[in-house]
């Protein structure tokens, strides 16, 4: 049995209509979905065919039907390769760019910022991280006289983030001790140490928004799990790592551990000179993708611009 049109413009109204407010589509709300165009009758033996073809599920003895994760990839992946899927409303794109123009341009505080923002703006839980690349480095060193026996040294990376470390010296410290390290450390270490021998590795993984997912009743119960997976940032990073350069949305079935019910659609940004990161939605699966989906790219875009200090317009 294949997916004729009629079966994917059906799949296509179910996820549409379970996402507003939950319930299982019985073939009369599709008729009147439809305008009537469609008799109930056929619906039902088409959407018979679809719970056969494992797209969609009935969960209760009533004629109602929701779809299976196979949907939901079947749609997404239609929806994805659509043209025109990433388009936005102009009012919209103002809103948006609003946001952007009052963010702290430093790269650390403009991902959680872009994180935090996008969470508000779509009501979902959003994530972010800082930009990486693989020959991330030290650009620059500042040493900065805290105390009479304390240093502070400031590490500027070469995707311009800035890392600080405080250290306690033996003896006093002077600012012309401190001019002579960072000259020391200037003229030997810089383009040379890479970030993670000074502070961390991997980039810095910001997650947001996780009283929207507290109020939404079938992905609250994974929320405590998102919450631990996130508190590391090699994990957080992992679990919205897009597959390639496109927009990507991954559902909680396919992920380890296994998140049902939970959706997270993400999309690589480019930060300029070889440097990326992601900026990604995590939500019900029932979420409305068709708004969501154009708002995650255009997030994508902005933040990379802005990272980089200037427009692009095209991001990967």
């Amino acid at each position: 049995m294949a997916m004729d049109q009629r079966k994917q413009r059906i799949l296509e109204a179910i996820v549409a209509l379970y996402a507003v407010d939950g319930e299982p589509v019985g073939s009369g709300l599709l008729a009147h979905y439809f305008d009537m165009a469609v008799s109930s009758a056929t619906l039902r033996n088409e959407m018979a065919a679809l719970t056969r073809l494992g797209m969609l599920e009935q969960p209760h003895t009533s004629a109602g039907r929701v779809p299976s994760p196979q949907g939901y990839r079947y749609y997404l992946d239609r929806l994805l390769g659509a043209p025109g899927a990433t388009a936005l409303a102009a009012e919209d794109k103002g809103r948006i760019d609003e946001l952007f123009a009052a963010m702290d341009a430093e790269p650390e505080k403009l991902a959680q910022s872009a994180a935090r923002s996008l969470a508000d703006y779509t009501h979902l839980a959003a994530a972010a991280t800082t930009p990486q690349a693989d020959d991330l480095c030290i650009a620059h060193f500042e040493v900065v006289q805290v105390g009479r026996y304390t240093a502070a040294v400031l590490a500027v990376t070469s995707a311009g983030g800035v890392r600080t470390r405080v250290a306690r010296v033996g003896e006093g410290f002077t600012r012309g001790d401190a001019q002579a390290l960072a000259a020391l450390l200037n003229r030997s270490l810089t383009f040379v140490v890479a970030e993670d021998a000074l502070v961390r590795t991997g980039p810095q993984v910001f997650f947001e928004g996780a009283q929207y997912l507290a109020q939404a009743p079938d992905v609250r119960k994974n929320l405590g799990l998102l919450l631990e997976i996130f508190s590391d940032s090699r994990s957080g990073q992992t679990l919205i790592e897009p597959h390639g350069n496109k927009i990507t949305a991954t559902l909680g079935e396919d992920v380890r551990p296994v998140l049902p019910g939970i959706c997270i659609v993400s999309k690589r940004y480019l930060a300029g000179g070889g440097l990326t990161g992601t900026v990604a939605l995590i939500g019900s699966n029932r979420m409305a993708y068709q708004r969501l989906i154009p708002v995650l790219n255009y997030f994508a875009s902005k933040l990379g611009q802005s990272m980089s200090g200037k427009k692009q317009e095209e991001q990967l």
